[in-house]
């Protein structure tokens, strides 16, 4: 079966709102072997709207669509699918019954405007919604089905599992799509992507190379009949690719580098203390985002300014001599923590996050210290590109993975 998706609503085309429903129902669809072609944002303007959907409905098995069922005059994904198939809307009066008697629950009179969301076309039937004022719609003909829900998150996530998501997998041929997200650190996109290309002219099981804040991600996708045969060849494939990826991987699917972090240091009985200067915090905060972080995290000092870095214990003589923003610096600032909350390792970030120069070094340079009690390291971070976020993020990712490598003693 082949399928596209519809985010609708102007506001997404201005980049008011971010469409989160397209992703999130992509994700859904290979366990049902559904297959993905398109996923499209359409704005409020119903003439746009019945020419994209044409399109589809040539093209394609499935169409879903979320948004525009709201009972305001520019929501018309109703209007768009009965102009598309030529077929009338008509008021259904049992779905305007239900209408009435929720305003009644509220005790409000209901607008008019509201009946709008009462309407129906002859191939279409309602998608019960229990928790808003707009039903869905399922649109059966001519072979196509069209599934529309609202594209308030929280109603489309409770019609889909409840009741899309069952009846598409009752006409499912039984073919299913699984997928596994390889994860690598150190290595470019054009490198891991010439390292295995030989593995690349797969038709199924299929590789695609991402770059990601945390790496270069390879994602492996196999379809087979059964879920069994499919794990198989996903199975296959991954032992070829770590194969020739081999410490460079350091992750799968939904492992983060906190995560994997967070488990070495306790299969390892150790403790981890941090101190920051460009991430503002980022780092002590992305390692408590895992349960169970205080069996581990000692906790963290933000140094956002030298006064503090030196209150902290770094040396006044190792900034004037190298600056705040060097190797020499990071390090300090890595013991100075260990020492002062008592830790097993320290570890320090300090860097430019922009968008001026400091001290002569250009916006995104990032230096990352590490010290216990029989080692110091520092690396650079690199320089990344001068967006104040990124640099946050990125620092803060390849501050996990550095200390992922050394406590595997990789580095």
């Amino acid at each position: 079966m082949k399928a596209e998706i519809f985010a609708i609503g102007t506001e997404i085309l201005f980049g008011q709102i971010v469409d989160t429903n397209s992703t999130w129902l992509a994700g859904r669809l290979p366990a049902l072997g559904i297959d993905l072609y398109y996923i499209s944002t359409m704005g409020d303007n119903q003439a746009r709207m019945v020419e994209c959907l044409r399109r589809a409905w040539d093209r394609s098995d499935l169409i879903i669509t979320t948004g525009g069922l709201g009972p305001t005059e520019d929501d018309l994904t109703r209007e768009a699918i009965a102009e598309l198939l030529g077929e009338p809307m008509t008021r259904e009066p049992g779905l305007e019954e239900a209408l009435r008697e929720r305003w009644r629950r509220r005790g409000m009179p209901m607008p008019e405007r509201n009946l709008k969301q009462a309407a129906l076309i002859a191939s279409a039937t309602a998608i019960p919604n229990p928790r808003g004022s707009a039903p869905g719609w399922w649109v059966e003909r001519d072979g196509r089905t069209i599934v529309s829900m609202p594209g308030v998150r929280n109603e489309m996530y409770l019609m889909w599992e409840a009741q899309v998501e069952p009846r598409l997998r009752e006409r499912s041929d039984g073919t299913i799509i699984l997928s596994r997200n390889i994860k690598t650190s150190g290595l470019s996109e054009a490198l891991v992507d010439e390292m295995v290309s030989p593995l690349l002219s797969s038709a199924n099981p299929t590789i695609g190379v991402y770059a990601k804040v945390d790496g270069i991600h390879l994602r492996l996708s196999a379809k087979a009949p059964r879920r069994a045969e499919a794990e198989g060849l996903l199975k296959e494939l991954e032992g070829k690719v770590r194969a020739i990826l081999k410490d460079a991987v350091w992750g799968v699917d939904e492992e983060t580098p906190e995560g994997a972090v967070g488990t070495l240091l306790k299969e390892r009985g150790l403790t981890v203390a941090t101190m920051e200067s460009c991430t503002g915090g980022l780092l002590a905060s992305t390692i408590t985002d895992v349960p169970g972080s205080s069996g581990y995290f000692k906790g963290g000092i933000v140094s956002y300014t030298n006064e503090v870095k030196i209150e902290a214990g770094v040396s006044p003589k190792t900034i004037e001599k190298h600056g705040a923003v060097s190797p020499e610096t990071a390090i300090e600032m890595a013991g100075a923590v260990r020492m002062k909350l008592g830790a097993d390792v320290g570890m320090a970030i300090t860097g430019v996050a922009g968008p001026d120069p400091l001290e002569g070094k250009p916006p995104g340079t990032v230096y990352i210290g590490l010290v216990t009690a029989q080692d110091q390291r520092a690396t650079s971070g690199g320089i990344y590109l001068p967006n104040r976020p990124d640099i946050k993020q990125r620092a803060t990712v390849n501050a996990l993975l550095f200390l992922r490598r050394y406590l595997l003693g990789m580095e």
